[in-house]
């Protein structure tokens, strides 16, 4: 059973949620960040905090790379499918371990977001998005996201293109 747990936002994660702000005044989008009452750190939890589908959640998934991190942003129902991912990429992939998301990343688990991420982290948008005409992705605490159309998660997260390395439900059971 889901527990909806009423959510403080610490010191750290106020700084993680003005550091996205900061980054989206370039695009006069800093006040559509909502900060959630509620923990939006899981897919489950965000799309109950914000009164949407799970698969409408933008999950930002952190994969290791030789020079740093890759970023992939994707539903949240979606899963990486490491064949599509090594195509992609030339490597399987590999997550970053809970202690270098934040390091590599810029942001802390749970509040991982294409945006205001660290030197050389490049962020790709993931296929399974294109369902949608908008999104939720995180920005940069546990409750905090912002409701975006595709065209703009692809301007504020500076994606380096479009992939191909998830399935959806949908895939899957036609496989």
């Amino acid at each position: 059973m889901l527990r909806l747990q009423k959510k403080t936002t610490s010191g750290e994660e106020k700084m993680a949620i003005e550091k996205v702000k900061k980054w989206l005044e370039r695009w006069d989008a800093q006040d559509r960040v909502r900060e959630l009452d509620l923990s939006s750190a899981t897919v489950e939890l965000a799309a109950k905090a914000l009164g949407c589908e799970e698969q409408r959640i933008a999950k930002t998934l952190s994969f290791e790379a030789e020079d740093g991190c890759i970023l992939i942003v994707a539903a949240g129902d979606a899963k990486v499918n490491n064949g599509k991912f090594k195509a992609c990429f030339g490597k399987k992939p590999k997550m970053l371990s809970f202690d270098d998301v934040e390091k590599k990343t810029g942001h802390a688990v749970g509040g991982v977001c294409p945006f205001a991420v660290n030197e050389g982290v490049r962020v790709y948008l993931d296929e399974s998005l294109k369902r949608f005409e908008t999104v939720f992705p995180a920005c940069g605490s546990s409750n905090s996201a912002i409701e975006v159309t595709l065209p703009e998660l692809e301007e504020f997260s500076m994606a380096l293109g479009w992939v191909d390395v998830c399935r959806i439900p949908e895939e899957a059971a036609h496989d």
